[in-house]
């Protein structure tokens, strides 16, 4: 069965484009262009724990003169809510955000230097470190486990604190005023957001057996066909699972899908395909065989080292995980189990025959799957090896295990277990450097 885009998901798909421009252009008041303002752009970022706005763009009508700006030039303020911690009825409430860098652009979208080049947009970019304009939100709960999505409402507000001028004609003195300061009206954004590394997914779907698997992949930037790269599968948690209303969100709510793409993460230049199915939760059954379906598919039709097929996890992601593995562990050449499920006995059982380097990571206060859960499953998994007569050494090489303390988390979310362990380039590269054969 070939990879297709079937006409309901691309149906839902352009209802989701759909619906978030209307949200923003319903939220463009009377007086969001007064004063010179054209625009207002947020621009996200996919941090450890998920996506949040990161900066965002003013767009006036002529060229800014950016030796006027300063951090204090603009204020923002952005959502308190954290749909780890939070409430719905916290995502209004703003608080403020810390200003880093102010400069000009030519588009609405950050610079990597921070330097101003000539435009009309002013980017305003925020502290990442702040708990603060998280983008995924609740979606669904239908039953006591809910679903997530990404905003397409995003609350943040922006204040022009100071005059905001043009280029000066010669070059000299401060430019006519373009926009005067307003510090008593907050606005909100006019245009849909910019989403860094998000953005640059593809959609897809698989149909088989009359299932629909909607799926995002990324391809690298020079992506050529008579190359073969690596192909990371991304199995997301539960809540991301795809629910009709949340297309997307597994690559946004949280930092695996996107780390592979960025050496800052891997410690590597090298490119990497990343495939990030969205299955239903129908059943683990169906899912896993949906699921290898896919990845075989994906492989034949894009330039895949077949040699170097790996799987990541976050919670629920792990039943899939093992279910892939132990039904076929010639597929994959080693996987990252975070915050999982426990391994059932055969599938331990199959994932030692084939062989299938694993490594895996938990945190010692989870509060929604049990510690014992990942320490029941390295034992399982180290009992197969040893009952095929794998020694000790031959065993550490095809399996590691690490727990982490509460200290580890730079989020007190501690069933979150792939923050660290994504923010260890060691275990990154390690994942990496597994090869069939």
């Amino acid at each position: 069965m070939r990879l297709r885009r079937t006409l309901t998901a691309m149906a839902a798909v352009a209802l989701l484009a759909t619906s978030g421009t209307a949200a923003y252009a319903a939220s463009k008041g009377p007086g969001d262009n007064a004063g010179g303002i054209r625009s207002v752009t947020p621009i996200t970022t996919v941090y450890t724990y998920g996506q949040k706005v990161s900066a965002v763009a003013v767009e006036y009508p002529q060229t800014v003169n950016p030796r006027e700006l300063d951090n204090s030039t603009f204020s923002v303020s952005d959502t308190v809510y954290n749909f780890r911690f939070n409430q719905m009825d916290d995502l209004p409430k703003l608080a403020d955000r810390k200003v880093t860098h102010t400069y000009t652009n030519n588009a609405p979208t950050t610079r990597a230097d921070r330097r101003s080049v000539d435009g009309r947009y002013v980017i305003v970019e925020l502290d990442p470190a702040e708990n603060l304009g998280w983008t995924v939100i609740v979606s669904k709960c239908p039953t006591f486990l809910c679903s997530v999505k990404v905003n397409t409402e995003l609350p943040t507000r922006v204040t022009q604190r100071k005059d905001v001028h043009a280029q000066p004609g010669k070059g000299k003195g401060k430019g006519p005023v373009q926009a005067k300061a307003a510090p008593k009206t907050p606005r909100g954004v006019t245009e849909k957001p910019v989403n860094l590394l998000v953005d640059d997914f593809q959609y897809g779907s698989y149909l088989s057996s009359g299932m629909v698997l909607p799926y995002h992949y990324h391809l690298p930037k020079n992506y050529q066909p008579g190359k073969k790269y690596p192909l990371m599968v991304v199995l997301p948690g539960h809540g991301m699972g795809w629910d009709g209303d949340n297309l997307g969100v597994q690559i946004a709510a949280d930092i695996p899908a996107t780390a592979w793409l960025q050496s800052s993460w891997t410690g590597s230049r090298e490119d990497v395909i990343v495939l990030a199915p969205q299955n239903q939760r129908v059943g683990l059954p169906a899912e896993g065989d949906l699921l290898i379906r896919l990845v075989d598919q994906f492989v034949k039709d894009h330039a895949v080292d077949t040699d170097r097929v790996y799987a990541t996890t976050v919670s629920y992601g792990s039943r899939l995980l093992w279910e892939a593995f132990a039904k076929r562990p010639d597929l994959f050449a080693g996987g990252l189990v975070t915050g999982g499920f426990q391994v059932g006995a055969d599938q331990a059982k199959a994932i030692a025959a084939g062989e299938v380097p694993l490594w895996i990571t938990h945190g010692v206060n989870d509060h929604l799957l049990n510690i014992s859960l990942a320490r029941n499953s390295h034992a399982a998994l180290r009992a197969a090896y040893e009952a095929q007569g794998k020694t000790p050494a031959q065993i550490a090489e095809l399996l590691h295990y690490t727990e982490y303390g509460n200290e580890a988390f730079s989020l007190p979310d501690y069933h979150a277990a792939y923050g660290p362990t994504y923010e260890d380039r060691s275990i990154l590269q390690w994942l990496l450097a597994q090869r069939k054969g």
